[in-house]
């Protein structure tokens, strides 16, 4: 008999930790497609790679269109690290609103600092404006043709700041793989690169890269795509550091935009589609991110303030403020339709569609009945495949009578998730549910074509697998991949030119929206600025002249348009005709009796009828000046002068 021993059983070893599933991914290779190509690295240099040399080219452009407001005269920005605490408190307009003595011009305020973060760290390295010569700064003209020093330092630093908004989006299209290579298509990676691809070169994204500003449409998406990643792999591996990442990203995500509020729906139903837990669980497993949502919200209302009650007749911060009757609801609906035409062929792009670019219609409008159908058949499919994935978690084997598999029950999935991330995010821009004071944009698209892309991916992957033979079904479809590839790439390079700066962008873009209002007037201040540096003084008048008559068309839309009437008064200054100078800053005196520029502008024409020997008529304007800021020595001065010399005159 053996002899017993007092030993003890040796201690069971830690169970293994469970491998995230992007490694351990349950896909069978299809014959035919190489295996390098099912690896994550090679699918992330892929899209890295194209998202590079489709946007490198905008390395070369200066500053256009929103720039204006969130860097080229955003003070906080431009203050480097000292303006951080300002950016984080204050609205992201604050700083361009007081330039002009004015407040909140939107609904509901834009509280976006992050991505403006990132504009002041650039600056904190190029080199930060002092607040002692801020104002020299702000006040510094951009203009078309030659640039001084301090503008040319501007524009260099414009092309390093374009340089991170193309790795910003490298970084975002490179999550979005992993996101759905890890949670939408866990079991076919080439659908997920399929998808990938197509985000990554669809060229109604060039708004979002070339304009600088929209970098926080990039970072939103990112931090978003980081969250659904961390969420899912806490749930899978229950590390606290891993619920704390998806949080912080979480967080990250509304400060970039608010855009992160549809994730209350997207993690729990993503949960529930792609994790089969209970709709219970996938409820709870979002709690936490409640918390994140009410500081936000909290942080939100302590920082944006009521817009300016005038705002609301703007027309080009509230679009529809001349609609009547049911025209508001029934263009709204018609112009979701412009949003998938652009999506399925992404020609001609525009950087505008204010008014009046999209012309208002009512329920008369077979467009807005086509928009009813179409959206409300998409929607109707969204919860026909919830409901077909339900039914089939319930009751796997059958449902309503259709023979259920793991394909259908993973194509119900896939494209109840695709239309929900599409359907969400349109919410939040089609102004039917929130005044979001814009028409339409290109770069408020950004978030649902995610969607459109996960569609389009998983139709494609399964119209090859319907080709036979097999091999013909995957040379079609690399074909058709590359032919894109060419496509878009073409589209988008020519389209990231366009953006070089205001003057070529409006200028292409007039062809395409010729009666954009905003359009027009900032063809014709180019024109104006252009015509400073012609040659001949023919040029220079027939500059200035188109320039007026780009004007006269946009006031012709909006009547009560102050910039186009300040405008038309400096190009009559650049005329010499005060007359005319002097009846167009009456209007914007009427309108904008607080416009900084007015008193300097006042001052000028009153200088051009003392030049003329129009005494009467410079005395008139100097006490204009006066009126609007009586802290205004030369004017008072010029009034002296002209009072002596008149006095002396008598005697």
């Amino acid at each position: 008999m053996a002899k017993q021993t007092n030993k003890k059983p040796a201690p069971a070893s830690k169970p293994a930790v469970k491998q995230p599933v992007i490694e351990k991914a349950p896909f069978i290779q299809a014959p035919g497609i190489p295996a390098w190509l099912y690896d994550f690295k090679v699918q992330a240099l892929i899209v890295a790679v194209l998202a590079f040399i489709f946007y490198i080219n905008t390395v070369q452009n200066e500053s256009a269109h929103d720039d204006t407001m969130v860097i080229v005269q955003n003070e906080y920005a431009l203050e480097g690290f000292a303006g951080i605490p300002d950016i984080l408190t204050k609205d992201a307009y604050d700083s361009y609103y007081k330039q002009f003595n004015s407040s909140n011009q939107l609904s509901g305020g834009r509280y976006r600092p992050l991505s403006i973060i990132t504009f002041a760290i650039e600056q904190q390295v190029f080199g930060a404006v002092p607040a002692a010569k801020m104002d020299s700064f702000l006040n510094h003209p951009m203009i078309f043709g030659k640039h001084d020093p301090q503008e040319q330092r501007f524009i260099t630093q414009m092309h390093y700041r374009h340089f991170f908004n193309v790795i910003w989006y490298i970084l975002c299209v490179v999550a979005l793989l992993y996101f759905l290579r890890y949670i939408v298509f866990r079991s076919n990676p080439i659908m997920a690169l399929l998808a990938a691809v197509i985000f990554t070169i669809h060229p109604i994204h060039t708004e979002v890269v070339a304009n600088v500003k929209s970098r926080d449409e990039i970072m939103s998406l990112l931090f978003m795509c980081l969250t659904f990643i961390f969420a899912f792999k806490y749930r899978e591996d229950k590390k606290m550091k891993l619920l704390i990442a998806a949080l912080v990203s979480y967080f990250l995500a509304f400060l970039s935009k608010e855009y992160a509020i549809t994730m209350v729906i997207l993690l729990p139903l993503s949960l529930y589609l792609f994790n089969k837990e209970t709709i219970q669980k996938s409820i709870m497993a979002t709690l936490p991110f409640l918390a994140v949502v009410v500081i936000y919200v909290i942080l939100r209302l302590q920082v944006t303030g009521e817009a300016n009650p005038d705002s609301a007749h703007e027309i080009l911060n509230n679009p529809y403020a001349f609609a009547v009757g049911y025209e508001k609801i029934a263009t709204e609906i018609s112009t979701a339709l412009n949003y998938l035409k652009l999506l399925v062929v992404p020609y001609p792009l525009s950087a505008d569609y204010s008014y009046a670019t999209i012309p208002y219609k009512d329920f008369s409008n077979l467009s807005v009945w086509l928009s009813i159908v179409i959206y409300g058949g998409i929607t109707f499919y969204m919860f026909y495949f919830f409901k077909k994935f339900s039914d089939t978690t319930a009751n796997p084997g059958t449902s309503s009578g259709i023979a259920i598999t793991s394909e259908y029950k993973e194509m119900a999935a896939i494209l109840c998730f695709a239309i929900a991330f599409y359907m969400l995010h349109f919410l939040m821009i089609c102004n039917i549910l929130f005044d979001i004071g814009a028409t339409m944009g290109e770069r408020l698209i950004f978030h649902s074509s995610v969607g459109f892309a996960i569609a389009v991916a998983y139709f494609l992957y399964r119209g090859m697998e319907l080709v036979k033979p097999a091999q013909l079904g995957r040379v079609a479809l690399s074909g058709f991949m590359i032919v894109l590839i060419v496509v878009f790439g073409y589209i988008t390079i020519n389209r990231n030119a366009d953006w070089k700066n205001d003057y070529t962008l409006f200028k292409h873009d007039i062809n395409i929206v010729p009666n954009s209002v905003l359009v027009n007037a900032n063809v014709a201040a180019a024109l104006i600025d252009r015509a400073d540096f012609e040659k001949d003084s023919t040029g220079r008048r027939d500059d200035i002249n188109k320039g007026i008559t780009l004007l006269n068309k946009a006031l012709y839309f909006h009547p009560t348009y102050v910039a186009s009437y300040l405008n038309k008064a400096l190009a009559y200054f650049k005329l010499q005709e005060p007359d005319s100078e002097k009846v167009n800053l009456d209007k914007v005196a009427g309108m904008f009796p607080n416009h900084p520029k007015l008193p300097e502008m006042y001052y000028n024409v009153g200088v051009m009828y003392y030049v003329n020997h129009q005494y009467d008529k410079a005395a008139a304007a100097w006490k204009m000046t006066l009126k609007l800021k009586p802290n205004y020595p030369q004017a008072q001065n010029a009034l002296n002068v002209l009072s002596n010399a008149q006095a002396a005159a008598t005697h």
